[in-house]
């Protein structure tokens, strides 16, 4: 890059990565400016200005960059700070503010309608070259339409935490996903699907009951130069070809037989526990996609589902505990059953994977689930386990032993402590 009046700050030095990853994933305006002054050592500088400018403002008219509003808001902000310290800021940004002002004036675009492009940035830290999913960049940047209103039946267009903690912990563990067929319920703007193929997983389904949502997550899969209609492409990893389709999947009405046509090796879903009317839904579909063999009827068990993780474990009937206190509405606990094993045992038997060393590919014969979510309502969570526990579905929480690697590090709003991953088989 050419230096601004002769000085700058590299592109590449961490802190000024965060800075501009946080930006072009339209993180809020105070992450940015906090990020700003990390760069400046405390203070945004006049070089920390320059490198505003020339790497985020400047680029600000190509295609994959933020929304007008959400860059004059920045200048605001980045002006006010600057100011606050007494000093100036860059006649750059006080004349590209002033732009911003007038253009922005009444203009209809700015609507909570108006679908942005957020592009998120997976950053892989020092010792990841060796990972499947780890190009040579250390670096995976997704471009995603998405909406900002969540208000009016556009949360299928929207980035949710969990689709980002699937996704980080797909490129975490690609061993588990190379060579599989691959199928994400719910899959809204179809992140998870291209972090699917970095794993090199050999078939990737994505599927949204939304027809609009499954409009624009194809135009987020063209937009990354995916195929979205069976079309074979050759990826930037030498010998890798990915299979990516999209269908049309409403829960509460996809037949036996068209499930069963899918028969995935691997079965993923984030944030798709949220509401009570769909959960019925969604444990047939899920009994359906992981029932290995509908011809031979499984075995007779007891209404127990054990979940022996750190943080949590699953009552007799179905009831879910956090810590032993949080979230326990059952009065039975089932770490004694007989047909319970303990958690190193389940996820070793589900992927010959022992967690904290290195993972050896999934051989499994048998469908496995992993749903990622926040549990926000614990009622409608305790209704999904019991859904499940009746459709003879096993649940484990995985989330303290599988903890993928930290791959959106400038992300401030992204709350990962918040979401709980879960592996589901069928018992």
């Amino acid at each position: 890059m050419e230096e601004h009046q002769g000085q700058g700050l590299e592109p590449s030095n961490p802190a000024c990565l965060h800075l501009f990853s946080a930006f072009v994933a339209m993180e809020p305006i105070d992450c940015l400016i906090s990020l700003a002054r990390e760069c400046g050592g405390g203070s945004i500088s006049q070089e920390v200005q320059s490198f505003i400018w020339e790497q985020c403002i400047s680029n600000a008219g190509s295609r994959n960059h933020p929304s007008d509003s959400y860059i004059k808001n920045f200048l605001k902000r980045v002006i006010v700070d600057v100011e606050s310290n007494s000093d100036n800021a860059l006649d750059e940004l006080y004349e590209q503010y002033a732009c911003y002002m007038t253009s922005l004036k009444d203009d209809g675009s700015l609507k909570v309608n108006t679908k942005v492009c957020k592009t998120i940035s997976f950053l892989f830290p020092d010792g990841s070259s060796e990972l499947l999913s780890c190009p040579r960049s250390m670096k995976i940047v997704v471009p995603l339409l998405c909406s900002l209103n969540m208000l009016e039946g556009d949360t299928g267009c929207a980035i949710w935490p969990s689709s980002l903690f699937l996704s980080e912990f797909i490129l975490s563990y690609p061993e588990i996903f190379s060579s599989k067929s691959c199928f994400e319920v719910g899959s809204g703007v179809g992140l998870v699907g291209i972090a699917l193929t970095h794993a090199k997983a050999s078939k990737v389904i994505l599927s949204d009951g939304d027809l609009s949502s499954l409009a624009n997550m194809k135009l987020n899969l063209e937009f990354y130069q995916l195929s979205t209609e069976k079309e074979m492409r050759q990826s930037q990893y030498q010998n890798f070809i990915s299979w990516v389709e999209c269908k049309h999947l409403p829960w509460e009405s996809s037949t036996e037989r068209e499930l069963q046509d899918f028969m995935p090796d691997i079965v993923l879903g984030a944030d798709v526990i949220y509401d009570p009317i769909c959960l019925p839904h969604l444990i047939r579909v899920l009994s359906i996609l992981l029932n290995p063999s509908k011809s031979n009827p499984h075995e007779e068990r007891d209404n127990c589902l054990c979940l022996s993780s750190e943080k949590g474990h699953i009552t007799g009937n179905g009831d879910y505990c956090k810590d032993h206190s949080e979230f326990c509405a059952g009065k039975s606990v089932a770490a004694d059953c007989d047909n319970c094993q303990g958690f190193d045992t389940q996820v070793a038997a589900a992927h010959n994977h022992v967690p904290n060393t290195k993972s050896q590919p999934n051989t499994t014969k048998h469908p496995v689930a992993y749903l990622a979510t926040v549990i926000r309502n614990v009622d409608t969570f305790t209704c999904f386990l019991r859904l499940a526990a009746e459709a003879h579905l096993s649940v484990v929480d995985v989330t303290e032993t599988w903890q993928p690697l930290n791959l959106l590090p400038y992300m401030q709003s992204y709350n990962r402590s918040s979401i709980r991953l879960f592996i589901i088989s069928f018992s």
